[in-house]
Parts: C-alpha cells; structure tokens; sequence
C-alpha cells in the first residue's frame, strides 16, 4: 500500500467479505485486524479477496519477545531503504543531466536526443516501482497513488518522446519535469522509508529486551539452553548483571532488580525467595535461583508488545474522516486532471493543458493524507511504552483531551496500600525507642498488618528486638507476651482496660487526636499503665500530593473514592489536596458513582489498580489501571501505567493530548496542502517538478512532525 486510497480500498474490500465482522488496515503499519466468523468464511478466502484487487495479504506472525525477532525485522527495513536509494543515485544525477540540456541546449538535435536517452532510465528503472503499481492497480481496475505518478509522468515522457522523433524542432518537451518528478518522489520515499522506521522503533526496542539464552538448572548442574527451550517450571540461574530470563518466582537468593524497561522507573526493586521477578528486567547484583511461570508469548514482555502492536494498529475516530476523503480522492484527481487538459485544450494551449494536469496529478497524491494518524499513534504510543505507559490506541487519545475529571482510588493507588508506622507517642519519662522495643518484642509473633509495621519501623530505626515469650493474640483486640520478665500489652484501649491498667489522660488524648486524622492507634504498656501510643496507617505514596496538583494546573478536577470510613478519607484526602470525597463505597457501587459524575457533565478518568475497580474503570470515559508489572488489569483499562507511581496519570494524559493534537496538525497539514495546491495546478501556475518536490516533502513533513513525539518528557 503507498497511500490513504490503498489502505480504504482494502479496508471495504475486507469489509464487504461475507461474515466479516469488522475490518480497519493501518497504511503505517501495513497490517489488516479483521474479526470474521470462521463458519462462514475461511483465511484464505479474504487472501483471495484482496488479490483481486492487486493487493497481497498474508498472516501475520505475533512478534515474540526475541532479540532474533528484532534483528529480522531491521534487515527487511534496511533492504526497503536500500532499495529507494540506489534509485534515487541514478535518477538524481540522471535528472540534474536532462534539466541542463532542457535548459541550456534544447534548439540542438543532439541535445533533445540526449534528454530522451537519460530520462529513460529514469522513467522505466529509477520510476519501475510507480509504473509496476498502476500497473497493478489497472488490471483489477484500480487506481491509487502511484496511477497518479504513472498517468503523470508517462504523459509528459511520451508526449516530449514524439516531439523528438518527429523532429519538431521548437515545440516543448518535458523530459525533464518527467525526470524530476520521480527523482523528488523517489527521494520523498527515501526519507519516508527511514521516518517509518524510526516511527517503528518501539516494538523493535521491546523486541531486543529480550535474552537468547538461559541458563538452566538440571539435577543441580547448570547447563545455556536457547530461550525457546525453557518450559514453565524450569529452575533458571541468573548471575549479576544479567537479564532475568522470563517471568518467574524467587526460590532462592536476594537482589536488586532493575525493572526500568517495563515500568519506567530507574530505581531498582528488591527481590527475595518468593517475589515474582518479569523476563528481561536486570538483576543488579546478588546470585538468583528462579523457577519460570510463564514463558514465550506469555510474559510480561510479550503481552506488552503485544499491546502496543494492538494499539500502533488502532484508529483514532478522526481518522474515519480522512479514510474516507482519501478512498474517493484518486477517482476525483483523475477527473480533476481530465477537466484541466480539457479546460486549457478547448483555450488553444495544449501543451500548458498537458503540464497543468501532470501538475494536478502529482500534487494531489494522497499519501500525506493517509500517514497522518497511524504515524502519531505509532510514535506516541511507541513513546508511552518506553516510559511504562500503555495506551490502548486512538479512541483513547481522542478522549483523553476531554478529562475534565480524575477519580483515584485511595488504597494502593493514593495511598502505598500498606500499613505503616506513623507516629510513636510515649508517655512521659519513657523513651520512644524503649516503647518500640517493648511493642516490636510482642509484635514478632503475630501476622496482623498493624503488627508486621511496628516490626518493621523497629528494625529501620535500629532496634534490637527479641522475641518475647507466652505470646497470646486477642482476636480483634491486641496481643500480650513477657519482655525481660514483665507483661506487655499491646492493642485497642478495651485490651488495657480488661487487665486493669491505667491509661494516663494524656495518652487517651493522644490516641483520640490520631484517630481523628484516620490513623490507627495502638496502645502500649506494661507494670499496670499504659506507657505510649504507636499509630499505623496506610501513608500516602511521597508524590500523591504533587500529582494532584499537577493535574489541578491542568485544569483537571480530582476526586478521591474510597471504602473506608469518612473520616480516614477526608484525612488521606486533605493530605493530598482533594477536595470532594466519596467514602464508604462498596466496589459494588463505585460504578454508580462514576456514572452519578458523569451525570453532572463530566467526562471522567479512573484510576484503580484494576482488579476490584475494574467495573468502574470500564464505565469511566478513560480508565487508568495502575499497577506494577506483570499484574496490571490490561482488559479493563484504556490506559495502563505499569509502575505503581502516580506520576504516570497527569504524564499519560499529557502525553494522549500531545500525540492528539499531532494527529490533528497532521491532518491539517495534510488537507490543506491538497486543497491549496490543486487550484495552483490547475491554474497552471505550479511546475510538475516544483509539484512531485512538494508531493514527496507533504509526506515526509507529516512523518517527521510525528517523530517529534519520540522527545516526549514527563514534564512537557
């Protein structure tokens, strides 16, 4: 395909096809997504479909997450280069040569010979890929871009040809027009040809992620196997600096892993025995010992390129527009140039009539015009997946520019969706890291959430803990044990009370004003009072705060849903600087407040984790799924962030407006160069070289204002 009338030809042919479903062909990505009923029809009936049309299709293979993968698909890109640049060698110095004797020379015999013989090769060998085709196209009875090229330029060649051989000395020739035009559209196609494939870059990128080799553990021997050999359940070996080979779990040793080429973040994640660990992330440091849970198409890795394919492949709904202007325009130009050779004919100029059309013909070509879309969505989707973002295609970059609204869920999304502890309020005359010590001690032996935070604040702050001994849990309650021979408490106020200790005034006071700001206080004490207060939470993640105002400078309102109780929310909610709250929501009913926003005209974004709030992400007009890693909800999100941090959403929506309004100049560009140009042509007021020059620079501008979205920067 070379054009938008290529790309809409294919797409209603497939279309029409008897039991297809739906059918959209991206000129970009050179790929048809059909969805048919397989009953009714069968692969090879629309393989024979689209050949009747001149066209060939073929199934395409899923790209697998290999360096192998990657390198295949180089060597084909740089053969389709290669092949535009050694014509654009011949036909330029070739049609430098006929310009200079059309020029200078043209009133001598041998120099209009001259002309004729170099502009040959430049109209049959530099200009085969045009003529080859239209040819094409003109046996099914199709006509498209290159028929365009072809009518052109054979009519200006073969019309100076029999000025030549009938020997009219004074009459006009046009070889070089003829000449010029394909050397500027060939090298056009060139720079397109390059443009395209940096646009394509991302998939490549993510393919070359991906390891060769790895190395197995078999009866406790190590053996390097080719990747393609490991199977689920394979014990693997990865040594510092390498890359982790597929997904998997810890089964032995600890390290840091740098996991930065799927969620975007540079700092390293620490993994112990039974942490999940994805395929081609590095491990820093530290030998690990991991059995594979998913291997081949099934990792991270190749659900991601999998996605991004999906979506390269996606039109965005102002693209139907331009399909459909592009599917008649070849038809419309053909009558267009018709009329101009007519027009000028019936006024006695037939030969500015002929350059007037072939100038029509070349301007009109609607290659600009087809690329404008799918190389956006290629290269800011590209983008969005280098920096651990994941959009689902076009649709959502056009209504990502709508979001007048953020709805986040508070735990785990807002918040870091664990406890911690936040305050360690001893009474007076005990020292904050005796109170720790003493609750740490009890602590060890219990499994509740609250508990597992105070041991860990405990051991960040360096305090030696030993386990105490006649550890008792109270469900509900608390927990009790013996520290250096004394019985410590720690737990609800109630837990205290029933063993007769005395809770000071103070440390009451103190527990109340902690739980007025939605922290959970826990009380400690021993020798019959209590002797402080230690409160968890689950605390806010370090950027929440920024994040909201970000996207508050945006212009975009936030609101905070949340099951939990008002007046944790409202404190999570103050902390942050969101205003409205919706508390004690049942997932159940967060679909219905959605709704009840959109209600009231806003066009809403939610953000979850994407597994309870799955429903509500589906009903939002955008939904954001955050997460990290290999457990992102991909099904019922628009946008996937695959980093847990919030930075993500205000630079998601920053990004899907920025690639938008890209598709949008592209497309302006597109229409108005063809709407502006065709009068001119038509006039006879544009030269057929000056056209095929600026035919071939529309397509490449297009090409490269898209590429300006490869720079894309969090803080843009």
């Amino acid at each position: 395909m070379t054009c938008g009338s290529c790309a809409a030809r294919v797409e209603r042919t497939l279309a029409r096809q008897e039991g297809v479903e739906r059918a959209a062909v991206n000129l970009a990505t050179e790929r048809a997504v059909v969805s048919f009923d397989p009953d009714r029809l069968g692969l090879h009936d629309l393989v024979a479909a689209v050949g009747k049309i001149g066209y060939g299709l073929a199934p395409a293979t899923p790209a697998a997450a290999t360096a192998a993968a990657a390198q295949g698909a180089v060597d084909v890109e740089a053969e389709f280069q290669a092949m535009w640049w050694r014509r654009v060698l011949v036909a330029w110095p070739l049609g430098l040569a006929v310009l200079v004797l059309s020029t200078v020379w043209m009133d001598h015999p041998w120099a209009r010979w001259a002309a004729f013989a170099l502009a040959t090769p430049v109209q049959f060998w530099a200009g085969w890929p045009f003529l080859h085709q239209a040819a094409v196209r003109a046996r099914v009875g199709a006509a498209n871009m290159d028929t365009l090229i072809a009518i052109g330029t054979l009519a200006a060649f073969f019309f100076s040809a029999r000025q030549v051989v009938f020997g009219h000395r004074h009459a006009e020739h046009y070889f070089d027009s003829a000449a010029l035009i394909i050397a500027f559209l060939l090298l056009g196609r060139y720079f397109e040809a390059r443009a395209k494939g940096r646009a394509s870059r991302a998939i490549r990128a993510l393919l070359e992620l991906g390891v060769k080799e790895a190395t197995l553990i078999v009866d406790g021997e190590e053996r390097t196997v080719p990747i393609e050999t490991v199977m689920v359940g394979d014990l693997l070996r990865v040594r510092p600096g390498e890359k982790i080979p597929v997904d998997g779990v810890v089964v032995d040793g600890a390290s840091a892993v740098d996991e930065s080429m799927l969620t975007g973040e540079s700092v390293p994640v620490d993994k112990a025995t039974g942490d999940a660990v994805a395929g081609a992330t590095l491990n820093a440091h530290g030998v690990l010992t991991v059995r594979a849970t998913a291997v081949g198409a099934d990792t991270a890795l190749a659900q991601i390129v999998r996605l991004v394919e999906q979506a390269q492949g996606a039109k965005a709904p102002v693209q139907h527009l331009a399909d459909r202007i592009a599917g008649v325009f070849v038809p419309v130009v053909l009558a267009v140039a018709a009329l101009t050779l007519a027009g000028w004919w019936v006024a006695g100029e037939p030969g500015h009539g002929l350059v007037a059309a072939v100038a029509v013909l070349i301007i009109a070509c609607p290659c600009a015009l087809g690329l404008a879309t799918p190389t956006a969505i290629m290269v800011g989707t590209g983008r969005g997946a280098a920096m651990g973002i994941l959009i689902k295609g076009g649709e959502v970059l056009e209504r990502s520019k709508r979001i007048d609204t953020v709805v986040f869920d508070k735990t785990g999304t807002l918040t870091m969706g664990r406890m911690a502890v936040t305050d360690v309020v001893p009474a007076p005359g005990v020292d904050a890291a005796e109170l720790l010590r003493r609750a740490a001690a009890v602590e060890l032996g219990s499994e509740h959430p609250v508990g597992r935070a105070v041991i860990e604040r405990a051991r960040a702050d360096g305090v030696a803990v030993t386990a105490a001994t006649g550890f008792v849990a109270v469900a509900g309650h608390g927990v009790t044990g013996t520290v250096d021979g004394t019985t410590v408490i720690v737990g609800r106020r109630a837990l205290l009370t029933d063993a007769w200790m005395v809770i000071p005034d103070r440390v009451a006071v103190t527990a109340e004003n902690l739980e007025a700001g939605g922290k959970t206080a826990v009380l400690a004490g021993w020798d019959g009072e209590a002797r402080g207060v230690v409160a968890v939470a689950d605390t806010v993640k370090p950027n929440a705060t920024a994040v909201v105002a970000d996207l508050t400078a945006m212009g975009i309102g936030c609101v905070m849903i949340t099951g939990d109780n008002r007046p944790t929310a409202e404190a999570i909610a103050a902390q942050v600087g969101i205003d409205r709250v919706l508390a004690e929501v049942l997932p159940s009913d967060k679909v219905a407040e959605v709704r009840r926003l959109q209600a009231e005209g806003r066009v809403v974004a939610m953000v979850g984790d994407g597994v309870n709030d799955a429903p509500a992400l589906v009903q939002a007009d955008l939904g954001i799924a955050i997460g990290s890693g290999t457990d992102v909800a991909i099904e019922s999100s628009d946008i996937t962030l695959l980093s847990a941090d919030l930075d993500g959403v205000p630079t998601a929506i920053r990004l899907s407006r920025r690639t938008f309004r890209t598709i949008l100049q592209n497309l302006a560009w597109a229409f108005g160069y063809n709407i502006a140009a065709i009068p001119l042509a038509m006039a006879g007021a544009l030269n057929p070289a000056i056209a095929g020059a600026a035919m071939a620079f529309s397509s490449v501008s297009v090409v490269t204002n898209s590429l300006r979205l490869a720079s894309f920067r969090r803080d843009a």
